[in-house]
């Protein structure tokens, strides 16, 4: 009498298809993710725009005479601080927070501007934004300049 072996494991074409499904559902979700943090990073940094320029009235409104601060360390210096200093501190490439950086200019007592620019453009962000003493958040166009 023939007794039939008994197999245990898989079988080399039984991994391979296994593989192969597990491929095709990632090279489906990993765009998705990506795009999912690209938009999470602008919207983080329009938020924080929207807290500079928070931050920046308040300051104002406790200077006599009014003025704005003179940089963002201004702001984090403060006691107490209006906003903190990681927020603070994303002025370059290399100190970026979530993505994008944050160039600050006092114009004058009165007037101050703000830009957030991502920190490796198409991947941490498309789009740069501007804040001024308005504070409408608005694109900014490739010099710059906010598009009205």
């Amino acid at each position: 009498m023939l007794k039939l072996r008994q197999r245990h494991g898989f079988t080399l074409v039984e991994i391979m298809i296994v593989v192969a499904i597990i491929s095709l559902l990632a090279a489906i979700a990993i765009p998705n993710l990506l795009r999912a943090r690209h938009n999470a990073n602008e919207a983080a940094s329009i938020a924080a725009l929207r807290t500079i320029s928070t931050a920046c009235e308040s300051f104002r409104s406790a200077q006599t005479p009014p003025t704005y601060p003179a940089n963002l360390a201004a702001l984090s210096t403060a006691v107490p601080p209006y906003i903190d200093a990681g927020l603070s501190g994303a002025t370059a490439t290399g100190t970026a927070r979530q993505g994008f950086y944050y160039t600050y200019a006092l114009v004058n007592a009165n007037q101050f501007t703000c830009t957030a620019t991502p920190a490796v453009s198409g991947t941490t962000g498309t789009r740069v934004f501007f804040v001024d003493e308005s504070g409408v958040i608005r694109l900014t166009n490739a010099s710059g300049s906010p598009i009205e």
